[in-house]
């Protein structure tokens, strides 16, 4: 898998991104908190679809480091949903598919289980108001951390991610204002789940992107690119260009978003 920075880092900046074009193209225009939870929730989503990746984690062995954002509540998490999509992988499979000992890069990576996961957290959050974005906060937040502070969540623990997800969750909440529509979590967790697969299918093992239509016979059918193109995990492109490069896209699309520097191109376009 495209290691966990790079995949937040994309998230990020791809919201970042997509809310500096909304803005200038269509008008759609977030306050500074929405942003923000925004670009957070993008980033946690960039990493969700890894909770499929358990690998022996209750062992203290393996698994992807999501799995171990919350301890052990997202360790059972991940070995939960890793045998869930094992076991649903087993059941709809045909002959094409072939047989798997784990669940990993299944159910989790395709595009089927984005639009789902986003409208769950989109319909929560739209149902239940406010009220609802402290427990999806924190949630998102703890695998941004995990994603975009890596070194520093490893060193300081699960522990210190779950405090600091908690103090980010209630000051989110604080910030965001009432009476509006908080579909776009939802519409963020999507995302981020998209961004996720799309990071993965340029290394060797593709993802089942369009799950359940069938490709040549298969409904697990594997997006990717060849093996000449596909990129090292960990690898210098990925360190020196891919991390690199959406670090910067994300801090352009942040400052586009500054008033003072939109008002200045609406001159420049005038």
């Amino acid at each position: 898998m495209v290691m966990g920075p790079t995949h937040a880092v994309s998230g990020a900046a791809i919201w970042l991104a997509g809310s500096a074009i909304a803005d200038a193209v269509y008008g759609v225009h977030q306050t500074a908190s929405e942003l923000m939870v925004g670009t957070i929730v993008c980033a946690g989503g960039a990493l969700l679809p890894d909770l499929d990746c358990a690998g022996r984690v209750l062992k203290n062995r393996g698994g992807s480091t999501v799995a171990r954002t919350f301890g052990p509540v997202t360790m059972i998490m991940a070995e939960a949903t890793e045998r869930i999509a094992w076991g649903f992988y087993s059941i709809t499979r045909t002959k094409k598919d072939g047989k798997r000992n784990n669940g990993h890069r299944t159910l989790t990576h395709s595009w089927m289980f984005a639009g789902l996961i986003g409208l769950l957290f989109g319909w929560l959050a739209n149902e239940f108001g406010k009220a609802a974005m402290i427990p999806i906060l924190f949630f998102m937040i703890g695998l941004a951390l995990r994603g975009l502070m890596a070194e520093v969540a490893r060193e300081k623990g699960w522990f210190v991610v779950l405090v600091i997800s908690g103090v980010g969750a209630f000051g989110a909440y604080r910030l965001l204002p009432e009476n509006r529509s908080y579909w776009l979590i939802g519409i963020a967790v999507a995302v981020g789940c998209v961004i996720h697969t799309l990071g993965d299918i340029i290394t060797k093992m593709g993802c089942p992107l369009f799950f359940p239509l069938p490709i040549k016979k298969q409904v697990w059918y594997e997006i990717g690119v060849p093996d000449k193109m596909a990129v090292k995990v960990g690898g210098p492109f990925e360190k020196k260009v891919l991390t690199p490069g959406f670090t910067i896209l994300g801090g352009v699309a942040a400052i586009a978003m500054l008033p003072e520097v939109r008002a200045a191109i609406v001159a420049l376009l005038e």
